[in-house]
Protein backbone atom coordinates (compact mmCIF):
# COMPACT_ATOMS: atom_id res chain seq x y z
CA UNK A 1 0.00 0.00 0.00
CA UNK A 2 1.33 2.93 -1.04
CA UNK A 3 0.59 6.75 1.18
CA UNK A 4 0.88 9.97 0.37
CA UNK A 5 0.12 13.41 1.98
CA UNK A 6 -2.79 14.90 1.09
CA UNK A 7 -2.17 18.64 -0.44
CA UNK A 8 -4.49 21.79 -0.39
CA UNK A 9 -4.95 23.03 -3.90
CA UNK A 10 -2.30 25.65 -2.64
CA UNK A 11 0.24 23.48 -2.35
CA UNK A 12 0.01 23.28 1.66
CA UNK A 13 -0.23 20.09 3.61
CA UNK A 14 -3.93 19.18 4.24
CA UNK A 15 -3.12 17.01 7.54
CA UNK A 16 -5.14 14.29 5.04
CA UNK A 17 -3.01 10.66 4.13
CA UNK A 18 -4.21 9.32 0.78
CA UNK A 19 -3.57 5.88 -0.51
CA UNK A 20 -2.61 4.84 -3.61
CA UNK A 21 -5.69 3.59 -5.49
CA UNK A 22 -8.16 4.80 -3.47
CA UNK A 23 -10.48 7.64 -3.89
CA UNK A 24 -9.61 11.27 -2.82
CA UNK A 25 -11.80 13.56 -1.12
CA UNK A 26 -12.98 16.48 -2.89
CA UNK A 27 -10.27 19.00 -3.01
CA UNK A 28 -7.37 17.29 -1.63
CA UNK A 29 -4.75 16.44 -4.00
CA UNK A 30 -1.48 14.74 -4.16
CA UNK A 31 2.01 15.62 -5.55
CA UNK A 32 3.42 14.36 -8.89
CA UNK A 33 7.33 14.87 -9.93
CA UNK A 34 8.98 14.41 -13.15
CA UNK A 35 11.70 14.99 -14.56
CA UNK A 36 13.58 15.46 -18.22
CA UNK A 37 17.01 13.90 -18.75
CA UNK A 38 19.53 15.61 -20.46
CA UNK A 39 23.15 13.74 -21.06
CA UNK A 40 26.19 16.30 -20.79
CA UNK A 41 27.21 15.14 -24.64
CA UNK A 42 23.45 16.67 -25.25
CA UNK A 43 21.18 13.49 -25.44
CA UNK A 44 17.72 13.02 -23.83
CA UNK A 45 16.66 9.77 -22.37
CA UNK A 46 13.37 8.72 -23.15
CA UNK A 47 11.87 5.54 -20.45
CA UNK A 48 9.23 3.18 -22.21
CA UNK A 49 6.37 2.56 -20.01
CA UNK A 50 5.27 -0.70 -19.20
CA UNK A 51 2.37 -2.19 -21.39
CA UNK A 52 0.51 -2.97 -18.07
CA UNK A 53 0.37 0.62 -17.05
CA UNK A 54 -3.39 2.07 -17.05
CA UNK A 55 -2.06 5.26 -18.78
CA UNK A 56 -0.18 5.44 -22.07
CA UNK A 57 0.71 1.58 -21.58
CA UNK A 58 4.17 0.92 -24.15
CA UNK A 59 4.68 5.23 -24.71
CA UNK A 60 7.83 6.55 -23.82
CA UNK A 61 7.81 9.66 -22.42
CA UNK A 62 10.59 12.06 -21.59
CA UNK A 63 12.40 11.19 -18.38
CA UNK A 64 10.93 9.79 -15.06
CA UNK A 65 8.51 10.57 -12.70
CA UNK A 66 5.52 9.70 -10.51
CA UNK A 67 3.96 10.68 -6.72
CA UNK A 68 5.73 11.48 -3.97
CA UNK A 69 5.37 9.13 -0.78
CA UNK A 70 4.03 10.31 2.64
CA UNK A 71 6.35 12.40 4.42
CA UNK A 72 8.67 13.36 0.83
CA UNK A 73 8.98 16.96 -0.45
CA UNK A 74 9.20 17.79 -4.13
CA UNK A 75 13.19 17.41 -3.90
CA UNK A 76 12.95 13.76 -2.38
CA UNK A 77 10.76 12.94 -4.78
CA UNK A 78 12.09 13.69 -7.87
CA UNK A 79 15.61 11.89 -7.00
CA UNK A 80 14.10 8.77 -5.43
CA UNK A 81 11.74 8.44 -9.16
CA UNK A 82 14.77 9.27 -11.24
CA UNK A 83 16.96 6.81 -9.14
CA UNK A 84 14.20 4.13 -9.29
CA UNK A 85 13.05 4.42 -12.96
CA UNK A 86 16.41 4.70 -14.53
CA UNK A 87 19.17 4.04 -11.85
CA UNK A 88 20.60 7.40 -12.64
CA UNK A 89 21.49 8.77 -9.18
CA UNK A 90 21.26 12.86 -9.32
CA UNK A 91 21.31 15.58 -6.61
CA UNK A 92 21.41 18.72 -9.68
CA UNK A 93 17.80 19.33 -10.52
CA UNK A 94 16.15 22.27 -11.52
CA UNK A 95 12.48 23.06 -10.98
CA UNK A 96 11.16 24.30 -14.35
CA UNK A 97 7.34 24.67 -13.75
CA UNK A 98 4.11 23.39 -11.51
CA UNK A 99 0.87 22.66 -12.80
CA UNK A 100 -2.22 22.14 -10.77
CA UNK A 101 -4.74 19.24 -12.37
CA UNK A 102 -7.89 19.75 -10.89
CA UNK A 103 -9.25 16.84 -12.76
CA UNK A 104 -7.07 14.47 -11.00
CA UNK A 105 -6.05 16.48 -8.29
CA UNK A 106 -2.57 16.52 -8.38
CA UNK A 107 -0.23 18.93 -8.21
CA UNK A 108 3.04 18.50 -10.70
CA UNK A 109 6.12 19.77 -10.06
CA UNK A 110 8.50 19.67 -13.61
CA UNK A 111 12.35 19.34 -13.37
CA UNK A 112 15.68 18.85 -15.45
CA UNK A 113 18.81 17.24 -14.86
CA UNK A 114 21.74 16.90 -16.34
CA UNK A 115 24.01 13.72 -15.90
CA UNK A 116 27.22 11.81 -17.05
CA UNK A 117 25.87 8.52 -15.87
CA UNK A 118 27.44 5.35 -18.49
CA UNK A 119 24.26 6.06 -21.23
CA UNK A 120 24.45 2.08 -21.07
CA UNK A 121 23.69 1.56 -17.43
CA UNK A 122 19.80 2.70 -17.09
CA UNK A 123 18.08 0.36 -14.56
CA UNK A 124 14.63 -0.66 -15.35
CA UNK A 125 11.57 -0.29 -12.46
CA UNK A 126 9.58 -3.79 -12.99
CA UNK A 127 6.26 -2.92 -13.52
CA UNK A 128 6.87 0.63 -14.54
CA UNK A 129 9.53 0.71 -17.50
CA UNK A 130 10.55 -1.94 -19.90
CA UNK A 131 12.94 0.10 -22.56
CA UNK A 132 14.93 3.32 -22.83
CA UNK A 133 16.72 5.07 -25.66
CA UNK A 134 18.77 8.02 -25.84
CA UNK A 135 18.18 10.61 -28.68
CA UNK A 136 19.61 13.21 -29.90
CA UNK A 137 18.51 16.98 -29.13
CA UNK A 138 17.44 17.65 -32.74
CA UNK A 139 15.66 13.94 -32.26
CA UNK A 140 13.96 15.47 -29.14
CA UNK A 141 12.55 18.74 -30.43
CA UNK A 142 10.75 16.51 -33.22
CA UNK A 143 9.24 14.39 -30.27
CA UNK A 144 8.30 17.08 -28.58
CA UNK A 145 6.47 18.58 -31.60
CA UNK A 146 5.13 15.24 -32.52
CA UNK A 147 2.11 13.47 -31.46
CA UNK A 148 4.52 10.85 -29.44
CA UNK A 149 5.12 12.91 -26.80
CA UNK A 150 2.30 11.84 -23.96
CA UNK A 151 0.00 14.94 -24.25
CA UNK A 152 -0.14 15.89 -20.19
CA UNK A 153 3.45 15.95 -19.99
CA UNK A 154 3.83 18.07 -23.22
CA UNK A 155 1.24 20.76 -21.98
CA UNK A 156 3.38 20.86 -18.29
CA UNK A 157 6.32 21.61 -20.24
CA UNK A 158 5.00 23.69 -22.94
CA UNK A 159 6.12 26.98 -20.49
CA UNK A 160 9.83 26.09 -20.37
CA UNK A 161 10.06 24.13 -24.10
CA UNK A 162 9.16 27.56 -25.77
CA UNK A 163 11.44 28.81 -23.35
CA UNK A 164 14.27 27.09 -24.73
CA UNK A 165 13.29 27.50 -28.24
CA UNK A 166 12.21 23.98 -28.76
CA UNK A 167 8.43 24.98 -29.49
CA UNK A 168 8.13 27.11 -32.51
Amino acid sequence: MEIWDGYNRDGTLAGVDLVRGEERPEGIYHMVCDVIVRHVDGDYLLMQRDFRKKMYGGQFEAGAGGAALKGEDKWACVKRELREETGIECDDFVEVGMDINDKHQCIFYEFTCTTDCDKNAITLQEGETISYKWISEEDFIKFVNSEEMIAGQKRRYTEYFKKIGYIL
